[in-house]
């Protein structure tokens, strides 16, 4: 019998909002078919390019003893995650080896990768997306910018095309009447019945957003965001006496909203009551061995809830 041949999926230039938000995911019945995820926008992917800077970037232990690279890219939408491990390639490994140098004596880097699409499902149901690079380069700002204006338009196509489906049918037979381009026909009749009802403005919002960093308007994503602080109170003055676990604690209280707390908040909060990093990445490691926190996925804490 002649092997069926696995064709390459073609990359899609993506925005970190829709990709986070989107949680559903298709796999074709043979065991080598790709896996996709359909965004809210209704784009089945299966390989995509982001770019922006890379903000964070840990060295941890798998289970089989070995080390795997997790680290997350920012755009001015929001956060990528993603995994190099040993099975990367060997350029790749020591590539983000190099990085993880540099990220880790803070210097700003500005990234460009082309990733297949991941995705996890915990054990309360939630499902999470990630990426495993396949490329990964430094870029400088112009060829950010020029990444910005390319996925700003590819994001407001997929926002029209949304749009435009709005008008008919969730079916193949009403998206056929569209001038919408057939290959996002499927995928845009499973996003409609999974997702319902998308709040388009906020996808416009993220395009303007990506506009205004790229044509010079806001300040460029080198530059962290703005820090999360915990509201003064009396006697603040003195919290640091307390244990870094309890600043983790009153951190997680006060903004996890019900999909956790990310690290750089919890590290930027410790770090102003007087703890060094190494001091509060330990204070996590001992509240997650203690089943207090857990981390659902890379970069978010939230507290273990009890039955």
């Amino acid at each position: 019998m002649q092997a069926r041949r696995i064709v390459r999926q073609p990359s899609e230039l993506m925005l970190a909002s829709e990709f986070a938000s989107s949680h559903l995911h298709e796999k074709g019945p043979g065991e080598y078919d790709p896996t996709f995820i359909i965004t809210k926008l209704g784009c089945k992917v299966n390989r995509i390019v982001v770019s922006g800077l890379l903000e964070r970037l840990e060295v941890r232990e798998t289970s089989n003893g070995t080390q795997m690279y997790q680290g997350q890219i920012r755009d001015p939408t929001g956060l990528f995650y993603f995994s190099v491990g040993e099975y990367s390639p060997l350029p790749l490994q020591e590539l983000i080896h190099q990085l993880h140098e540099r990220v880790s004596s803070s210097e700003p880097i500005l990234v460009g990768m082309v990733a297949k699409t991941r995705w996890y499902q915990s054990e309360d149901g939630g499902v999470y997306t990630s990426l495993r690079p396949e490329e990964i380069t430094e870029i400088n700002r112009q060829r950010y910018a020029n990444w910005l204006l390319d996925a700003a338009e590819a994001t407001y196509s997929r926002v029209e095309n949304w749009s435009q489906s709005l008008e008919v049918d969730a079916t193949m037979e009403g998206l056929s009447s569209t001038s919408i381009p057939h290959r996002y026909h499927q995928s845009i009749v499973a996003a409609r019945h999974h997702y319902g009802e998308v709040d388009l403005e906020v996808f416009k919002l993220n395009v303007m957003q990506a506009l205004d960093i790229a044509e010079g308007k806001i300040e460029a994503v080198t530059t962290p965001p703005p820090e999360i602080r915990l509201p003064e109170v009396e006697g603040d003055s003195e919290i640091s006496d307390q244990p870094v676990e309890e600043i983790i604690r009153m951190v997680i209280s006060h903004f996890d909203q019900g999909e956790g707390v990310q690290y750089q908040t919890i590290m930027s909060n410790a770090m102003s009551k007087g703890f060094d990093r190494e001091t509060t990445e330990e204070g996590l490691d001992q509240m997650i061995h203690q089943g207090i926190i857990e981390e659902p996925r890379f970069g978010w804490f939230v507290f273990v809830q009890t039955q």
